[in-house]
Order: C-alpha cells, then sequence, then structure tokens
C-alpha cells in the first residue's frame, strides 16, 4: 500500500459529461476501503471496461462527489474481514463485484468473497480480468434462466446468439459450445467479427445487419429452440418469434422501453431477463453461486476448454486510458473484451 498514507490512486467521474471531456474521468486520491466482515481487500493489477461502465457514467450523476466506476478486475487479496473464510491474503482472485458499491479503478477495492473467485492459474491477471462480468452473464443466462444443463453434450437443439463477437457474446459461444450439445448460431457483420465468434466456437455466422428470419431459415432449417439476446431484442423480436420451435425460450440482457411480447404466445415461447447483479443488488441468499460459477470457470480455463476473451490492453490504470476504453466501447465496434493493466505510479 501507499507507504505512511492511508490513501491509493482511483480514477473517477464527478458528473456525467461526454467522453472526450478531460474531466468526465479524473485521476484523484482517495481512502483506502476498509473491508467488512464478508470483505477481501484486493489489490488490484487489472481491470476490464464494461458497457455498464459508460452506461452508468453517462445516466447516473453522483452530483460532485467522486464515483468511482469498473467492475471487472483481477488482483491479490492483501486483507480479509472477519468472517471471510473463503480466501486468505496473497491469494489471487478475479471478480465482477456489486453496481452499488465502489468500482475496481483504484489501486485498492474491497469486495464480498461470495461474489469473487479463485484466479485461473493459468492466465495473467490481464486475461483473468476480461472475465467476470461477461462469464456470470453467460452462466447464469444459459445454466438458470434458460434451464440449460452444462456437461449435457447429449442434448440436441439450436441456440441463436447475437453479437457473438461482443463481450457477453463471445463467452456465450465458448460455453455454449464447449459444455452443450447445441448447434451454436452466432450473429456479426464484419470480417473480423465473424471470425472471432468462429474462433469462440460458433458452427454458423449470420449477418445482424441485414434480416434475420431468411438467415436463420437457411442455417437451421428445423427452426431454433434458445436465444440469448444480447442487443437489439426490442427491433428482433418478431423473427426471433418466426425462428424459435413452439416451447423455445429468449434471454435477453439489453436495454429497451417496451416489448411486444405477445408475439410469443401461440409457441409458448419464455422470455427471461438476466441480470448479473441481481445477486448483490437485493442480497440474496444465494450470492455465494457467483463464487462458485467463477471457481468452476478457472477449473474450465486451466483444463484448456476454455479460453480468455481479453483482446485489446490500452496500457494503465489511469484516466486517459479508460478515457479511451470508454471511447471504444461506446463506439458499438469492441470485439472481446478490452482491459488496462497495472498502474503508472506503483504504491
Amino acid at each position: 500500500m501507499h507507504p505512511h498514507t492511508d490513501t491509493m490512486p482511483a480514477v473517477a467521474y464527478r458528473t456525467s459529461l461526454p467522453i472526450d471531456d478531460p474531466a468526465s474521468l479524473e485521476d484523484l486520491e482517495l481512502p483506502l476501503p476498509q473491508p467488512g466482515p464478508h470483505d477481501l481487500l484486493v489489490r488490484v493489477e487489472a481491470v476490464a471496461v464494461n458497457p455498464v461502465d459508460h452506461k452508468v457514467r453517462q445516466n447516473a450523476d453522483p452530483g460532485g462527489e467522486p464515483r468511482v466506476l469498473g467492475w471487472d478486475a483481477a488482483g491479490t487479496v492483501v486483507a480479509v474481514g472477519e468472517q471471510v473464510t473463503l480466501f486468505r491474503p496473497g491469494d489471487d482472485v478475479y471478480y465482477a463485484g456489486a453496481l452499488d458499491r465502489p468500482g475496481t479503478n483504484s489501486r485498492f477495492h474491497a469486495v464480498d468473497e461470495r461474489l469473487t473467485g479463485p484466479k485461473p492459474a493459468t492466465l495473467s491477471f490481464t486475461e483473468a480480468a476480461a472475465l467476470p462480468l461477461t462469464t456470470l452473464t453467460a452462466w447464469e443466462g444459459l445454466f438458470e434462466r434458460l434451464g440449460l444443463r452444462h456437461g449435457d453434450l447429449a442434448r440436441t437443439g439450436t441456440l441463436l446468439v447475437t453479437a457473438a463477437a461482443g463481450g457477453v457474446g463471445a463467452i456465450v459461444t465458448q460455453l455454449a459450445r464447449t459444455l452443450t450439445g447445441l448447434t451454436v448460431i452466432g450473429t456479426a457483420s464484419r470480417p473480423e467479427t465473424v471470425e472471432f465468434a468462429r474462433r469462440m466456437g460458433a458452427h454458423h455466422v449470420i449477418d445482424h445487419h441485414r434480416p434475420l428470419t431468411d438467415q436463420l431459415a437457411s442455417v437451421a432449417p428445423g427452426g431454433i429452440d434458445h436465444v440469448f439476446s444480447t442487443a437489439g431484442t426490442d427491433r428482433n423480436l418478431a423473427a426471433y418469434a418466426e425462428a424459435l420451435n413452439p416451447f423455445g425460450q429468449i434471454v435477453a440482457i439489453d436495454d429497451f422501453d417496451t416489448l411486444a411480447i405477445g408475439a410469443l404466445k401461440a409457441k409458448s415461447v419464455s422470455f427471461h431477463w438476466e441480470f448479473m447483479y441481481t445477486r448483490s443488488m437485493f442480497r440474496t441468499p444465494d450470492q455465494a453461486t457467483q463464487h462458485r460459477i467463477l471457481a468452476e470457470l478457472s477449473r474450465l480455463v486451466d483444463a484448456g476448454l476454455i479460453t480468455t476473451t481479453a483482446t485489446r490492453d490500452l496500457g494503465p490504470i489511469n484516466a486517459a486510458n479508460l478515457r479511451k476504453a470508454h471511447r471504444h466501447l461506446e463506439s458499438g465496434r469492441a470485439i472481446g473484451k478490452t482491459t488496462l493493466t497495472g498502474w503508472a505510479i506503483d504504491a
């Protein structure tokens, strides 16, 4: 930690500003967090940036008080709360934390042990930081909301994954390809995203900038059974309703105001939301499920079955580099996950 001081470097914002404004994210010194009973105090070594980061920055104005963003991190435990049982100082961990607590863009960070996993031993901090938020979203969406069974390679059927080269889509595609027997259809629209989706395990890739219905009929003439909708759910619902088989299922993670779900009634199609912060936000009794999911993912990574989705590292964690990362995500053209690693001024 900072010798002889109780502060640490961090990046925060005080008011919602366009990302090209230098004040949209600022470097500052903040007090060291004090871990609560179930908390780990983690020395953050790498972070990843997600759409939630820029959505919060754009829409939740902290009114002049510094608010630290960032929810994906990997680092080393330096202290533990008195009720912690899963980790000890010196353990390397990775996690996506909680939406309603200060974020990971700080040198030290307090996180509930029940939301934290042991870092995959075969990955660097950077490669590991890319995984937690999207993995939890993908795992909960596939195996809890859609009720698929991981490791059930005998089950047949077809899964459509929109934006299969995006942060969530890339890990959904890998998990579905590796842990289920489903045929995976990804969507992508550029040569480089098509190639990435195929590398993640998509059996077929169709273009989400063209109408989906005819493309789906051509690659899945027998219809589809499940949709993991990461983007454009409201725009694509009619195409999903047409392509889905009776009793099919949709899980969605994107944001929209209204959805004409009456189109799903004739086929008894079920619609699910997946939001990986529900557990931490509502302090559900099963929060530790997220610890177990991240621990299982570490085993799958270390067994060579799942690969990191980190594609681009922008250098040390500071305001200038985080502004670059936000700008890249806001462009809607990011492939896989964007990370930042280390601190220019170390303590």
